[in-house]
């Protein structure tokens, strides 16, 4: 007689596969916030007790690791001869050696915070407000105050939320090397970051935020590679349109261009290695504040 197998609980297995991504994602968050080292979690992941860690994939692994991108992780699984296909509980014992060296020689000495964070993402979303919030309430944040060659928008104070400035100036700061990225921003008003401020601030020791276009990410990458880049995301498109057409600062024309630049800004978040929803301000900042490495409470 032919055995019927048992039924298939559909219900708990999709359960315990949303529980077994929730875990996963909580165990790169701490990653990713410093709260829990690489070590400890590849130590973890030799056993199946803990699941998590043991079913984590290593590229998922090292790109939740603060200053590891998609092309650095790409480097690092070639040299050490992983397979990206690998789970951290299925590495062999040679390749979880290898790996533990190179976590131990390249990444032993870096601090979970005394960080370079980039924030960026498409027009309207909401980069400024959060910014502002970091500002007001993590003041042991250091925000770079960016030159932009457009007016000030009503309540920005210049030195404190941009250094204003015209074309003449800008083409110094240019030609006289001072600026760590710059760029033209919907073919109209340029923007850079001054790059004196920057190195003063991470070399005493503090943690330094930047919030710039996606085209000045891109060179920041390029020339800090450490740096990580979150791209903050708006809860959805018609929110974005809501918000950009809500502030009242662009005519209609622009305000239809900018939201044709959005389209191709929101096409480029898999460049960055962390996103962030701006749907509550504070909970986005909080959010990005942790990428440095720091945690507050509020009340």
């Amino acid at each position: 007689m032919t055995q019927v197998p048992p039924p298939v609980d559909r219900v708990a297995a999709s359960r315990a596969a949303v529980l077994a991504r929730q875990a996963r994602a909580e165990v790169k968050r701490a990653l990713a916030t410093g709260a829990r080292s690489p070590i400890s979690v590849l130590d973890a992941s030799q056993s199946p007790e803990h699941a998590a860690e043991h079913s984590l994939r290593v590229t998922q692994f090292l790109l939740s690791i603060p200053h590891i991108g998609a092309t650095k992780q790409a480097r690092i699984l070639e040299e050490l001869a992983i397979s990206p296909s690998k789970r951290l509980g299925g590495l062999g014992r040679n390749q979880r050696i290898r790996l533990r060296a190179f976590l131990e020689e390249r990444l032993g000495a870096q601090s979970t915070g005394n960080r370079l964070v980039v924030l960026a993402g498409p027009t309207a979303v909401g980069k400024g407000t959060v910014a502002n919030y970091i500002r007001e309430h993590y003041p042991e944040v250091e925000l770079s105050v960016s030159a932009t060659t457009r007016s000030p928008r009503p309540g920005e104070v210049d030195g404190v939320n941009y250094h204003f400035t015209d074309d003449a100036g800008f083409d110094r700061l240019v030609d006289q090397e001072q600026l760590l990225e710059y760029a033209t921003v919907h073919n109209a008003f340029r923007y850079g970051t001054p790059r004196g401020p920057i190195d003063e601030a991470i070399s005493s020791g503090r943690s330094v935020l930047l919030e710039i276009d996606i085209q000045g990410a891109r060179q920041v990458r390029s020339r800090m590679p450490e740096a990580r880049l979150v791209f903050l995301l708006p809860p959805s498109w018609d929110e974005l349109v809501r918000r950009l057409v809500g502030r009242g600062t662009e005519s209609p024309e622009e305000q239809a261009r900018r939201l044709e630049t959005a389209k191709i800004e929101l096409a480029a978040q898999d460049e960055f290695d962390a996103l962030v929803v701006n749907d509550s301000v504070p909970e986005a900042a909080a959010r990005v504040v942790e990428h440095l490495g720091l945690n507050k409470e509020h009340a």
